[in-house]
């Protein structure tokens, strides 16, 4: 399964005329629909619609969440009319009712202004608009949009995935690279109590016996051994970077659980830098903290 960016857009629009015979009294139309959404821990989705649209939201709303999990997803819709160089004739039916209201508001309100033509040709297409059955045109250009917005959240996504395949790699050679150190400090500091240990016995001439130093300088390595050693760490972090790996070659809904593993990768960063004993194996922890904030920031996109 491919990985899904949260972020992405994409609009669609159907014009009446494309499809159906124009008649006199039907001024073409133009429904016009976009979505876009960006990244939210869960889904979020809010609808922008007319009124003429309104009584479909429960549909659209059906076709949303059966393809997106996670996201703020804002949908739009309007209609326009695009009767330029044509003007629809009014119906008979509409002139009277026209007239009949017309006289009762004059009825009324003697001085309210009369009816223009220009009144009655806009109503014209209002009646023409509110009185057309939108559902089937709507839901084929929803369905139509929410495709070009998993193509775009999908590209967005593989785009994110090559970015933290990257970044594993590179958190990788961090780890290979710290693997080493840790014996080889643990050599030198046992050098270095030894060395200590025999200066100690120089000034005393010899009083202590050379067994028991060695002993000593011995427990004190091995207790340094341990404070210092991050073998555990470097388990960890190869284990949580191999299962980062395999989520995301295998894709679909991995964001909540990709933001976990970030969590504990950090946790053992921290944790490694915080035993560090040497200036190489503090300045791996910092590079590791900066490559796993970066995976941090992208995962917080993907769905």
């Amino acid at each position: 399964m491919p990985v899904y960016s949260m972020t992405g857009y994409a609009s669609a629009q159907y014009s009446t005329s494309a499809g159906e015979p124009e008649t006199r009294n039907t001024a073409p139309s133009q429904l016009g629909l976009e979505i876009r959404s960006v990244n939210s821990r869960f889904l979020d989705l809010s609808f922008r619609l007319p009124e003429e649209l309104r009584q479909f939201e429960p549909v659209l709303r059906d076709m949303v969440l059966s393809r997106i999990k996670r996201g703020k997803v804002e949908v739009r819709a309007a209609i326009e009319s695009n009767a330029q160089g044509q003007v629809p004739e009014p119906t008979t039916r509409l002139l009277q009712r026209l007239n009949a209201v017309q006289d009762s508001v004059k009825a009324w309100l003697p001085d309210a202004k009369a009816l223009s033509v220009a009144d009655v040709i806009r109503l014209s297409v209002n009646e023409s608009s509110a009185t057309r059955d939108w559902r089937e045109d709507l839901v084929a250009l929803a369905d139509k949009t929410l495709v070009a917005l998993l193509s775009a959240r999908q590209r967005e996504g593989e785009r994110l995935a090559a970015m933290l395949l990257e970044r594993i790699g590179q958190l990788r050679a961090l780890t290979a690279q710290a693997g080493p150190l840790v014996p080889q400090l643990v050599t030198q500091q046992r050098q270095r109590f030894l060395d200590r240990w025999k200066e100690a016995m120089d000034l005393t001439e010899g009083t202590a016996l050379p067994e028991a130093a060695q002993d000593r300088a011995l427990t004190e390595a091995t207790a340094f051994a341990i404070r210092i050693d991050v073998a555990e760490e470097i388990t960890r972090l190869n284990s949580h970077l191999d299962e980062l790996e395999r989520l995301i070659t295998k894709g679909g809904e991995i964001g909540k659980r990709l933001d976990f593993l970030i969590q504990e990768l950090h946790r053992e960063a921290n944790t490694m830098g915080s035993k560090s004993a040497a200036l190489e194996l503090t300045h791996i922890s910092v590079d590791m903290k900066v490559l796993i904030e970066q995976i941090r920031e992208q995962v917080q996109n993907i769905e």
